[in-house]
């Protein structure tokens, strides 16, 4: 066990997770709305970065980054023209967080108007009319923090593994998980949508083509534990039957997903082997299963400073 590895128990924090969660849909709401689509809502996304989450550079006036800081408990605004703006993060409600976000992005010749509603979560409530106050744990927040950095690597050096299509590592603010997703280079069936307070159309696009996905989300009211996951779109024949490594894996039917609990990587042995062991068992089960084309796609995983061999 490593302190790289916090504890993240679901229960203690619950509140403040939705909280954050709720923050970042907001934040990457204004990304949204000022960035044009790349494939699979890719332009969407926030990324880990030294002090928390950003949303890179999105072309709005003269340039604006929104990063949260983690660490220091603040939302950062910085436009390329040398503007800043910040408001700090603590006990508020998500209707207090979006008048002052969008104020904050008026300071920096930015403009304020996107979505206003959160999408994929149950019972959404506008942000303006949420007015219920909500608690923060600075302390939940910052073992949330070094637990992206520390999977973030992993899932780093995962992807460095294959030479097909591969998205960046990003966290979707809708379903608050950090995601690392390879494809086959095959199209897919027409996907069914219905997932709560998204338009089928952005579903149906994110699913176009065929592939295998992984990524932690820190838990939610239905899994109230933090974990890996990873699925198959669409699921090939006996993914579900399959037997994934390590051992605490298993395959969720509710979920349609395999899962392996947060605990049991941060209590391995070998945190990074587990988590990796994870990822490339259950890609393997779906690309064999799926009759990926893998000699193509595949790679050994990538080194510092070592070019890819070529003939």
């Amino acid at each position: 066990m490593t302190s790289l590895w916090p504890h993240l128990p679901y229960e203690e924090w619950h509140e403040t997770r939705a909280a954050l969660h709720l923050y970042t849909q907001v934040v990457g709401k204004y990304r949204l709305a000022r960035t044009p689509w790349i494939n699979h809502s890719w332009h969407a996304t926030l990324y880990v970065n030294a002090r928390g989450l950003t949303t890179s550079l999105v072309p709005d006036a003269a340039g604006i980054e929104i990063a949260l800081d983690l660490l220091r408990h603040a939302v950062i605004g910085q436009a390329a023209d040398g503007r800043s703006a910040e408001l700090m993060l603590g006990p508020m409600s998500v209707a207090d967080f979006h008048r002052q976000f969008r104020a904050l992005i008026e300071q920096l010749g930015g403009a304020p108007d996107f979505h206003g509603a959160p999408n994929e979560v149950a019972d959404p409530v506008p942000f303006a009319d949420d007015v219920r106050m909500r608690p923060y744990d600075a302390a939940a927040v910052e073992n949330f923090f070094k637990a992206l950095v520390a999977i973030e690597r992993v899932f780093y050096q995962f992807r460095t593994g294959y030479l097909g299509k591969v998205s960046p590592i990003h966290l979707f603010w809708g379903s608050f998980d950090l995601a690392v997703t390879r494809f086959s280079g095959r199209t897919a069936r027409l996907h069914p949508g219905g997932i709560p307070s998204l338009p089928d159309a952005v579903t149906r696009e994110a699913y176009s083509h065929e592939v295998s996905s992984a990524g932690f989300w820190p838990g939610d009211a239905n899994t109230r534990f933090p974990a890996f996951y990873s699925y198959a779109y669409p699921t090939p024949q006996g993914f579900a039957a399959a037997q994934a490594a390590p051992q605490g894996a298993h395959f969720d039917e509710r979920l349609g997903e395999f899962l392996l609990p947060y605990e049991v990587v941060r209590t391995s042995a070998d945190p990074e082997r587990t988590l990796m062991d994870f990822l490339q068992s259950t890609y393997d089960l779906a690309a064999e299963l799926a009759s990926w084309d893998r000699a193509a796609v595949e790679c050994p995983p990538g080194q510092p400073l070592r070019p890819r061999h070529v003939g």
